[in-house]
């Protein structure tokens, strides 16, 4: 049975791996589901936030050779990948002039050549699978927006939450500049709002499901976990 270690960059993700991600591929026929904070380890502390793809490709990498039965993936948000000098991410810079739908495709098939070239021929390459979301973990919240605000006991927002999410196609394209991210659009509808917090709590209680319906990027990315269960 395989094994799923996920790279993420905070709290709120590794809540929604550890207690909804988990659930759903044990059932699948994973053995261990497990999420590790990108970066170093010892930057705990400084939660959130992208680190250098150097850091980042140098677990992956060890994590990948200590176990051959391990799948590895990320979780990580596009906008907040570093694109310039020594800590740029592959693709990050290369996709600011693709199509929107296709930015964070290219920076994971460029993840994924990478650690592919590292670690040599004989590699699986669909042991690893990066996911990376366009915008902030918040986006996947609006999937439910009645669910989103029961979650958090704030069923009086609703309506601002519907409002948000009728603008967009998807959750997963909730931002349209730095001043207008998921999480700046629920400050501005409740200003005490705590990501690590009120996340945890919304996720639980929208579920994987919702999230998956409303979500194609992350329904691909899904079903590619899912798929790994039956290699």
């Amino acid at each position: 049975m395989p094994r799923l270690l996920v790279h993420v960059e905070g709290y709120t993700e590794e809540t929604f791996v550890n207690e909804v991600l988990a659930r759903h591929l044990f059932a699948r026929g994973y053995e261990r589901v497990d999420a590790t904070l990108v970066g170093n380890a010892r930057q705990r502390q400084h939660r959130g936030g992208s680190k250098s793809w150097s850091s980042v490709k140098k677990e992956i990498v060890a994590h990948l050779k200590e176990d051959a039965g391990r799948v590895v993936t990320t979780m990580v948000d596009f906008y907040g990948l570093p694109q310039n000098g020594p800590t740029a991410w592959p693709g990050r810079a290369q996709a600011n002039d693709a199509a929107g739908p296709t930015k964070a495709p290219m920076v994971e098939a460029a993840l994924s050549a990478d650690i592919s070239s590292e670690m040599g021929v004989n590699f699986r390459a669909a042991r690893f699978i990066p996911f990376v979301m366009m915008h902030e973990f918040e986006g996947l919240l609006f999937s439910d927006c009645a669910a989103f605000a029961r979650g958090i006991y704030r069923t009086n927002l609703e309506g601002g939450f519907q409002t948000i999410r009728d603008q967009f196609e998807t959750p997963e394209d909730i931002n349209d500049s730095p001043t207008t991210a998921p999480s700046k659009r629920i400050l501005r509808l409740l200003p005490e709002y705590d990501k690590v917090l009120f996340g945890s709590l919304a996720v639980l209680e929208i579920g994987l499901e919702k999230i998956r319906e409303a979500c194609p990027h992350f329904r691909g990315w899904l079903g590619r976990l899912e798929a790994q269960a039956a290699q």
